[in-house]
């Protein structure tokens, strides 16, 4: 089983996911909003080291601490990278007190029957191995949701429970994440969908905790009963396209599911802003992120 210490502060520990996982397609678009054009790198090898310093001093922030974030979810890459003499993911739970979570999957496959599944994730069994190694807590695996295709909804719930199991064989706690598009015409029937196939795959899940990351729902406190479920160690939001203001003000609206932002969180933050401003503006998008998700 995963570290009793993490377990307990995961499940009853107060505050919120900082998502930190930008990944190849992502992270052009990352580093943009962070103020660097795309000339000052030629090589993946070199946008990486960008984010990776980019992380680095988001982690460094005193505004950074375990006193209102719960969790940091991380980019496999960046498992390699260290912080101070020492490994990325040791060093948020050593020295910050932050559980590691690890971006397991490869991106989605073209939409089909209203959905994107996940693409096939080789070697996972090997990247699980390695990430429990590095005492990294859970994992987390992102579909998505187009439509209430009954279908598709049924495919993606399923896709997500098997790569449960082996994250679960693997003793590791793996974050379900079949994403409603905010942009989906009939949400509130995808994610009354949703929620009904979530419920009967909790069913078949022997003595184990899995999380769930959902799209905030349309109707306030919609997943209250999937919160409270005990096989589920946490419900978390994404912020989903929603500002960041509007994706607080709705996530205040529903008790017990606290936020995993990235974009939403790291709005506002330069690499041309000096030490002080950088923390200032990370410290006022915590906190608001963090009343919303204990309120």
């Amino acid at each position: 089983m995963p570290a009793i210490d993490q377990l307990t502060r995961f499940e009853t520990g107060q505050g919120f996911i900082a998502a930190l996982d930008q990944s190849g397609g992502s992270t052009p678009k990352a580093l943009r909003d962070y103020g660097i054009a795309d000339d000052r790198y030629s090589t993946d090898e070199e946008m990486f080291d960008l984010i990776n310093a980019a992380r680095t001093r988001i982690v460094l922030s005193p505004s950074f601490d375990s006193s209102r974030i719960l969790a940091a979810i991380l980019f496999q890459g960046t498992l390699d990278r260290q912080i101070d003499g020492t490994e990325f993911a040791r060093y948020l739970w050593e020295k910050k007190q932050i559980v590691p979570i690890l971006k397991i999957d490869k991106g989605l496959l073209e939409e089909q029957d209203g959905v994107q599944l996940m693409k096939d994730i080789p070697g996972l069994e090997q990247t699980l191995a390695d990430a429990h190694g590095r005492g990294v807590f859970g994992t987390k695996e992102r579909s998505v949701i187009h439509s209430a295709n009954a279908d598709g909804i049924k495919r993606v719930v399923a896709q997500q429970f098997e790569v449960a199991s082996t994250v679960l064989a693997a003793d590791m706690v793996p974050i379900l994440e079949p994403e409603v598009s905010i942009k989906a015409p009939d949400k509130v029937e995808a994610e009354e969908q949703l929620k009904a196939e979530l419920l009967n795959g909790l069913q078949e899940l022997g003595d184990v905790k899995v999380s769930i990351k959902i799209t905030i729902p349309t109707v306030d406190d919609f997943y209250a009963d999937l919160i409270a479920h005990p096989k589920v160690a946490r419900v978390v939001a994404l912020s989903g396209g929603y500002s960041r203001d509007d994706a607080c003000a709705r996530l205040a609206r529903n008790p017990g599911l606290i936020a995993s932002f990235s974009r939403a969180l790291l709005d506002g933050l330069t690499d041309q802003q000096d030490d002080a401003e950088f923390d200032r503006t990370l410290n006022d998008s915590i906190e608001v992120i963090y009343r919303a998700s204990v309120d």
